[in-house]
């Protein structure tokens, strides 16, 4: 198998910039764990998805060799800001953009200096491969694209990393339940805004931690209507494109509030 390894993380910065904070600290913690086993994988190449990058016309994918900047959150800046290095693996990127249009999904590629990269795909970055040498193929959350598609285009991306024998890692980078507190609140007393919600998130997350996949399907429109789950969860529909629609094993290393949304660490095994 190609997919050496998969993760589902946060897209939000509070972990990043705000890791003091009890609360996100903990997720911070979680995703140092889960950087510890992406690079203890071997990936020659770190594959992510993430719902903070929203295209709409066409599914991008970065192709820049090397882009290097900083980036100011639109929610969180008076945090810090966010620095960013990141290195593409250009050869994967065109590939998968030429499979893309071959299947179907227009595809085009974004090589372009000081393109804005978004949060989420700087705090995968930042968490799960640090400073390690390891290139990204980075693909955008189409708005137009449901989880079917997005299956898809992840299937196709690990498909094209085989014939070039990667062995690929893939994040899937966006966070659970949607409802923020509205009002400025004690960040130290954080947590999820509406219980419901967090039954929900909680529910979610044993399905996946039990690698019930089908549980998982038949709950997940449900889920995405009342957790308001971010992006209609798509970000697991990716994942689960990666991995061939299951995996062996699921690992929950953590699960926490995010100024009232809920957000989750996880590691999951493919299988074989």
């Amino acid at each position: 198998m190609p997919v050496v390894s998969a993760f589902l993380v946060p897209g939000s910065p509070l972990p990043m910039v705000k890791r003091d904070n009890p609360p996100w600290g903990a997720l911070a913690e979680a995703m140092d764990v889960a950087g510890e086993r992406l690079r203890a994988s071997n990936a020659d190449t770190v594959l992510v998805y993430s719902t903070q990058w929203f295209a709409v016309l066409d599914e991008l994918w970065q192709t820049r060799a090397h882009s290097v900047g900083t980036h100011v959150d639109e929610n969180w800046h008076e945090f810090g800001d966010l620095p960013f290095d990141i290195r593409a693996d250009q050869e994967m990127a065109e590939a998968c953009i030429a499979a893309a249009i071959e299947a179907g999904v227009k595809s085009k590629a974004v090589d372009y200096d000081h393109f804005p990269i978004d949060t989420g795909t700087i705090v995968a970055k930042q968490f799960l491969v640090g400073d390690a040498d390891i290139p990204l193929v980075i693909c955008a959350n189409n708005l137009y694209h449901d989880g079917e598609t997005t299956e898809t285009i992840a299937r196709i991306a690990v498909q094209e990393g085989d014939k070039l024998g990667r062995r690929v890692a893939v994040a899937g980078v966006g966070g659970l339940s949607g409802s923020f507190f509205r009002h400025e609140i004690d960040i130290a007393d954080d947590h999820v805004a509406v219980p419901a919600e967090d039954a929900w998130n909680r529910k979610v997350l044993d399905l996946i931690a039990a690698a019930d996949v089908e549980g998982l399907r038949a709950a997940w429109p449900d889920y995405a209507r009342e957790a308001k789950a971010d992006m209609g969860f798509k970000q697991m529909a990716f994942l689960l494109g990666a991995l061939g629609g299951s995996y062996a094993s699921a690992d929950v290393l953590g699960y926490g509030p995010l100024y009232g949304t809920g957000g989750a660490v996880a590691h999951i095994t493919p299988n074989g």
